[in-house]
């Protein structure tokens, strides 16, 4: 008997496309249960991807919201959706960690703390994010005819060595392989993107979460970034994942906050990798040298929070590595919590913007080929604002900015036009 293509979608990912339609029709649960003739119950199941839908009841629903049956399930991408891969996750730190990660999901009833299920609903939501997301981004690059180039490195050997050596010397080979030498990365985003043809989107997820990682053949390497995060965190956790997917492709990871999680060699071996790639010892030590020199009292603290925001990475993440570097006497972060130092405060002092909004929730790229698409009569209006995550005000807005800021390269790739403000115009 020949499978339905209803059979080959994970619901999880259907009941969140039609999630997203019926929200973006503006009618509530019950508005669509009534046309439907079902229960609300029923439809909530639909939605959660806990109950299939029939051929008959997509029809209805798609014709309901205005949207063809195609938009649901006619892409050319059907995978295997990230949620199940995750679960194992989620539910291994939820049974070592649930008070802590609790602390970190708002719950309906502000009563009561959030039940285990509610917590895996709420890190569900944040995978079935991440699948959209990937999913469409792959989409357009079908319509444009522009895969992605993907530059990835066979994955790491880390047999024989601890977790934290491990991660210190696959941090120095990565750095190598990118050709990033030994200095600060202002742009960590954009060369994970280019130089390695990873997806990476920022949004917001439960507090305590602060990113997750997932690979497949079909999407390639997806990271997620929690965009409520400062931006030190995020460029901590956006360097973490990127540890993960380097050493352990095929086993997708979400991060919590909760320090208790930080036992596992895997996560070990991921804020080593981050701490190193971050900021490589060489840089780092020279840097820290050149300062130390021109100060005839030695490095004051003002330098070590100017030097973490030239890292971008946190105060804390800077003066630990510095201990572990010997060039901090071991105990000065401890020794500064004690003593009550703030570091926000110190950073006001400085005239240092502690916490950079995110700039762009999706990969440039991304928004071109969505710009190209509607371009190319490919996407109407409001398909480009559906892709783009916003309304048709602000998406005609992303039109004319990437129209005219945005070139397509020789391998497909995207990128800002390049102007020399020195060069001569005249003959």
């Amino acid at each position: 008997m020949e499978k339905h293509i209803l059979d080959s979608i994970d619901p999880i990912i259907l009941g969140s496309r039609l999630q997203e339609a019926r929200k973006s029709r503006g009618v509530t649960q019950q508005d669509v249960a009534d046309h439907m003739d079902i229960a609300r119950t029923t439809l909530v199941a639909i939605e959660k991807g806990e109950r299939r839908l029939t051929p008959q009841e997509l029809i209805k629903l798609a014709g309901f919201y205005g949207r063809t049956v195609s938009e649901f399930v006619g892409r050319q991408v059907t995978v295997e959706g990230f949620v199940p891969q995750f679960r194992t996750t989620w539910s291994k730190a939820l049974s070592s960690s649930a008070t802590a990660a609790a602390s970190g999901v708002r719950s309906i009833n502000r009563s009561k703390k959030p039940s285990q299920d509610d917590l895996e609903s709420e890190f569900e939501k944040v995978a079935v994010e991440l699948q959209c997301l990937a999913e469409d981004y792959v989409e357009l690059e079908n319509i444009c005819g522009m895969p992605m180039v993907k530059a990835y490195p066979p994955t790491y050997n880390i047999s024989g060595t601890t977790s934290e050596q491990a991660g210190e010397e696959v941090a120095a080979a990565e750095r190598n392989r990118l050709g990033l030498g030994d200095g600060p990365l202002s742009n960590l985003r954009e060369r994970l993107e280019s130089d390695a043809g990873l997806r990476i989107f920022y949004f917001p997820m439960p507090g305590k979460v602060a990113g997750l990682f997932a690979y497949n053949d079909s999407l390639g390497g997806c990271i997620g970034i929690n965009s409520n995060h400062p931006r030190d965190r995020r460029n901590w956790s956006l360097a973490h994942e990127y540890g993960h997917f380097l050493t352990s492709r095929y086993q997708p990871e979400i991060t919590f906050l909760s320090v208790a999680k930080r036992s596992s060699a895997k996560e070990r071996l991921a804020d080593s990798f981050a701490e190193c790639f971050l900021m490589p010892a060489s840089g780092l030590n020279r840097r820290f040298s050149e300062i130390h020199r021109s100060k005839e009292k030695g490095i004051s603290l003002a330098d070590l929070i100017t030097l973490a925001d030239l890292y971008q990475v946190s105060v804390q993440a800077l003066i630990l590595r510095l201990e572990n570097l010997k060039r901090l006497l071991s105990g000065t972060w401890d020794k500064l919590e004690r003593e009550g130092f703030k570091v926000r405060q110190a950073q006001q002092m400085l005239d240092i913007e502690a916490n950079p909004a995110v700039k762009d929730f999706l990969p440039l790229r991304y928004k071109a080929l969505a710009v190209s698409a509607y371009n190319q009569d490919e996407l109407s209006e409001e398909q480009l604002a559906k892709y783009l995550r916003t309304d048709r005000v602000h998406a005609r807005l992303i039109v004319d900015e990437i129209s005219h800021l945005s070139v397509a390269g020789k391998e497909g790739e995207f990128g800002n036009l390049q102007f020399d403000l020195a060069e001569s115009v005249g003959r």
